[in-house]
């Protein structure tokens, strides 16, 4: 098939397609930018791109970070306890309201503890509540279910494996000369988190009930493309190696009193997450079937994160950054520069879908407006994590497991989630205005 059809066949721009548009751009205005006076174009333009080669790798240890915070979440989702805890929650459902509530809430739960863990939950639970409703006859909307199941995504990044705010929280982190190390009481565990997060959950639960009850529909159901089907393994060393390491894990929380919650870091919730999923899934045989699984989608992440670290590389060694950083402070107050970052981060997420490699790209400039601005560090992490969620419901990338999985068309999720959208941004405009305005 020739290349220009096979484009033509792409609902939409690829994300890794988009991390090359994105490098493409950062060496073009980083030559037309910073270029001295003194440069040819051509032998400047070799410079910028030495840049961008220089910083290629320098994202190694975040990038697979984030890789194993998706595995190990969707791990821990398909593991047999789990499955059967979904089971029970869907026959819990009474009504369309029931299943669409349910769905939601457990899916913004599972995502504020791991977003990878929230997005393949939300996405199970929902099939088995049409699956469920099937069986008894229960009509239900099953596209807004399945939608509810996605909703794990616009919290996650206030929460336990938000990819910024733990990031800083980690000692020798690509910011740590500019910000220092930034614990999470400062950010995930602030009052300014946690009261925005709660009126948001609430908001949302709110507007499911009103979906569910806002016209009548013609009741659907999953069409059964059948289920993963992990290997079965009759050793029990997944409880033994598991146990140890939650136990390690938990013997951390001994010292909160003394220490504070400076302990918990990427690398802390993985180790958390890699012991839960061994001991959730018994055999080590049924582990590593479900980790070759998960692996598959973290596909988008180790193609892409090497670009987003080569842009890093463009803007801080050509200059760039600074620029930027500037620009922002002069079309901006310390009273607006925060509703500026959180649009900006959401737009910013449209193009490159990932909480960690937006991070890369734009927490630099932001942290730099921030410091000229004397704003709270900690503060603007967080309303960059919020811009960044509130798109992932317009952004169909993350969504594909999802869409896989439930069996719904990108546009029947899009017709609920863009008023989840919607109504998230009031929610976050009006919080950023209470805490920061």
């Amino acid at each position: 098939m020739p290349l220009k059809k096979q484009f033509q066949k792409l609902p939409f721009p690829t994300p890794f397609g988009l991390a090359l548009l994105l490098s493409v751009c950062s060496v073009f205005f980083a030559v037309v930018e910073t270029r001295p006076a003194d440069r040819g174009v051509g032998d400047y333009t070799f410079q910028v791109l030495s840049y961008w080669k220089d910083g290629f790798w320098g994202l190694l240890a975040f990038s697979l970070q984030m890789v194993l915070i998706l595995v190990f979440g969707h791990v821990l989702a398909i593991s047999t306890p789990i499955s059967k805890l979904l089971d029970k929650v869907a026959t819990l459902a009474r009504s369309n309201t029931h299943a669409v509530m349910l769905t939601g809430g457990v899916t913004m739960l599972a995502g504020y503890f791991n977003w990878g863990f929230g997005l393949i939950l939300g996405a199970v639970l929902a099939k088995k509540m049409g699956e469920a409703a099937s069986k008894s006859g229960l009509a239900i909307n099953y596209p807004l279910v399945a939608s509810s199941g996605y909703l794990g995504m616009m919290v996650w990044h206030g929460g336990f494996s938000g990819s910024a705010p733990l990031k800083v929280a980690e000692p020798g982190h690509f910011l740590e000369e500019e910000i220092g190390v930034v614990p999470i009481s400062e950010t995930l565990l602030s009052t300014f988190n946690i009261t925005l997060n709660a009126m948001l959950v609430l908001v949302m639960l709110g507007l499911l009930y009103w979906l569910a009850n806002h016209r009548k529909f013609n009741p659907k159901y999953p069409v059964d493309n059948g289920e993963y089907q992990l290997p079965k393994g009759k050793d029990k060393l997944g409880w033994v190696v598991g146990g140890v390491m939650c136990l390690l894990a938990a013997s951390e929380l001994v010292d909160v009193p003394a220490r504070g919650w400076g302990f918990i870091s990427l690398n802390y919730i993985n180790f958390l997450l890699f012991g839960m999923g061994l001991i959730f899934h018994k055999s080590l045989a049924s582990y590593v079937g479900a980790t070759a699984e998960a692996m598959k989608g973290a596909t988008g992440i180790v193609l892409q994160f090497p670009f987003y670290a080569g842009i890093l590389g463009v803007l801080k060694s050509s200059g760039l950054l600074v620029l930027v950083a500037h620009y922002f402070v002069r079309i901006s107050s310390p009273e607006t520069f925060p509703f500026l970052a959180f649009f900006s981060s959401g737009l910013i997420n449209l193009f490159v879908p990932s909480g960690g490699g937006q991070w890369a790209v734009q927490g630099p400039v932001i942290v730099a407006a921030a410091k000229e601005m004397e704003l709270s560090i900690p503060a603007m992490v967080m309303v960059m994590a919020y811009g960044d969620e509130i798109t992932n419901m317009l952004q169909p990338f993350w969504a594909l497991p999802l869409l896989a999985i439930t069996g719904i068309s990108p546009r029947e999720m899009l017709k609920f989630t863009a008023f989840f959208f919607l109504v998230g941004t009031v929610v976050f405009i009006v919080g950023i205005y209470l805490f920061l305005g």
